[in-house]
């Protein structure tokens, strides 16, 4: 059939996309592109779903704008990863089957035979979540629900064009129309400006020099009687992924850092240890020592680190960190882009992690400058030079915190990765 849309509630949502899942570090445009021309050229647009993209062509029916109905589905019916559904609306048949979290089936079907018999055909595979139809069926486990109550909430995917062409071609109409508008508007002003004025008289060069150098001499008098102050020319902002401590040399300089503080003190015990932007720290519980004593042995053991008493059995001691050499990021990926990488990542070091995009401001009083940054915190029996390996796919990488608890035995990581 050729139109591949349905009007709920006065509103037309795609339907019959070609999906397919996107892997880690992949654009979503420049993975539709590619995917349209091994598959149809005609596919024209496109759009992006958690980590699929989904096609579709103008020759279907669909437009620029149009929402997909799939994925609205797919989010109003989020606590199934897989689903097989089936609604009856006005005198089409729509069928959507979700695996896994993956868009297997997205179709529309004018004749309710092919729907039920598409229907009985991928009912056959084991362990659905749930499964859906239309009451009149009579289908076993399946439960009947109204396809317009589902899409009420907003959905997430909206159909862009593949090519940025035809988008060009638009601006540059328009901008030529603007032109044409302008001139029409201004032709008086520009006829008065392209007629010939007349000639200046010539001045000599000595008395145009001598002119110069007293309006340089009267400026200078004023600004010492008023006493005004030229404005200072504010600094470039610094872009931070510019500037990063190799990560490899920062996780080792943290973990011998705190190798250096967590010496063993006869009667104090290790509580945790952390190593931040430019110190490490160690904290000590006494058990059955004195100060006296461990002042004794930690400068010997501790050469140059600061000791302070936190109360009568608790010491904190620090150290600086020595400096790390510095790169640049190349990574030229998007927030979110990176997001999923890294949760791809930690998936395959079956790893829990939790993930966050925010954003920073930097400004030097003039420019202001927005960065996209995806924070990362994870827990981990890892050393922080094997957890940084996880990111050695990634540019703009900056372990913020590492901390060490003797308790649990456990490093607790916080990184930071500078989006472009």
């Amino acid at each position: 059939m050729s139109g591949q849309f349905i009007n709920i509630d006065r509103k037309k949502y795609a339907v019959g996309l070609f999906w397919q899942p996107t892997g880690a570090g992949y654009v979503a445009r420049a993975y539709a592109r590619a995917l349209a021309r091994s598959v149809d050229r005609k596919l024209n647009l496109y759009t992006e779903y958690r980590a699929m993209v989904g096609l579709g062509s103008k020759r279907f029916g669909h437009r620029i704008g149009m929402d997909s109905c799939a994925a609205a589905v797919t989010d109003a019916l989020g606590e199934y990863s897989s689903f097989l559904a089936v609604f009856a609306v006005d005198k089409v048949f729509y069928l959507v089957a979700v695996r896994n979290g993956v868009i297997l089936e997205d179709k529309l079907f004018e004749k309710e035979d092919d729907a039920r018999s598409e229907y009985f055909k991928l009912s056959e595979i084991p362990d659905w979540g749930a499964l859906f139809a239309p009451g009149a069926w009579g289908m076993p486990r399946a439960v009947e629900r109204n396809l317009s109550d589902l899409v009420s909430r907003a959905p997430r995917a909206t159909l862009r064009p593949i090519s940025r062409v035809r988008a060009g071609i638009i601006s540059c109409v328009i901008f030529i129309i603007f032109a044409a508008v302008m001139l029409w508007f201004f032709r008086e002003p520009l006829h008065q400006m392209s007629m010939p004025q007349p000639e200046n008289s010539q001045v000599s060069p000595e008395i145009a020099a001598e002119y110069a150098r007293q309006i340089d001499v009267v400026n200078k008098e004023l600004d010492a009687e008023f006493e005004i102050e030229r404005a200072p020319q504010p600094e470039p902002i610094v872009l931070p992924y510019e500037y990063l401590p190799d990560p490899t040399r920062r996780a080792q300089v943290c973990f011998q850092a705190i190798a250096f503080l967590m010496q063993p003190i006869t009667g104090w015990n290790q509580v945790s240890a952390e190593c931040g932007e430019t110190h490490a720290s160690v904290i000590f519980n006494r058990s059955f020592g004195t100060l006296d004593g461990f002042y004794s042995i930690a400068t010997n053991l501790m050469p140059g680190s600061f000791v302070q008493q936190e109360s009568d059995n608790s010491l904190y001691v620090r150290a600086t960190l020595p400096d790390v050499p510095v790169q640049a990021s190349l990574d030229e990926r998007d927030v979110e882009t990176l997001a999923r990488a890294v949760l791809t990542a930690f998936q395959d070091a079956n790893m829990p992690v939790d993930v966050q995009m925010v954003t920073d401001t930097l400004t030097n009083g003039v420019d202001t400058i927005n960065l996209d940054i995806v924070e990362v915190g994870a827990q981990s029996k890892l050393a922080p030079e094997q957890f940084m390996k996880i990111f050695d796919d990634f540019g703009g990488v900056y372990m913020t915190r590492c901390a060490w608890d003797a308790s649990t035995r456990n490093w607790n990581y916080e990184v930071i990765i500078y989006a472009k």
